[in-house]
């Protein structure tokens, strides 16, 4: 499990700058901390880095946005804190078949409705700054956090 130290929202993005170099063909990101934590910060810097342009929203009431990546297929950016139920997602149409990436905020109440996760990014709210690990849980996952751990210098990186 590879571990970061956040220093500063420059560090966040740099953080997202490093996932996105190294992001495979398809994966799913589960987003996990407290409210506060940087999931959307986080998630907003990733999809800046993958070229996504105008406004990123984040999702809080609309539970999910799609952008268009120049490289091809959508990233979906879902958040689900509002969510009562799991069943509340099949309205939403999350098929996935134009989704080459999930970032899932507050994965834990979409239970079974949603796909598997890949890569856990774990947020807490340290000092003065945000303490990441990154947890692959899939053969994607291990191969993108070595490939994101062995891309060299990082601002906050421990």
């Amino acid at each position: 499990m590879s571990a970061y130290w956040l220093s500063d929202p420059a560090a966040t993005d740099a953080l997202g700058a490093r996932l996105a170099r190294t992001r495979p063909a398809r994966a799913v990101v589960h987003l996990r901390g407290d409210l506060g934590a940087g999931k959307s910060t986080l998630a907003r810097a990733l999809l800046r880095a993958l070229g996504v342009t105008g406004a990123i929203r984040s999702p809080t009431y609309t539970l999910v946005e799609r952008y268009p990546l120049p490289a091809g297929g959508e990233a979906w950016h879902l958040d689900l804190y509002r969510i009562g139920d799991a069943g509340e997602l099949e309205f939403l149409g999350l098929d996935g078949d134009e989704a080459v990436l999930w970032l899932i905020e507050w994965p834990e109440r979409g239970a079974a409705a949603l796909p598997p996760a890949d890569l856990i990014v774990h947020l807490a709210i340290e000092r003065q700054g945000r303490q990441v690990r990154l947890q692959p849980v899939s053969d994607v996952g291990v191969a993108w956090a070595a490939a994101c751990s062995a891309t060299g210098s990082f601002a906050g990186g421990s």
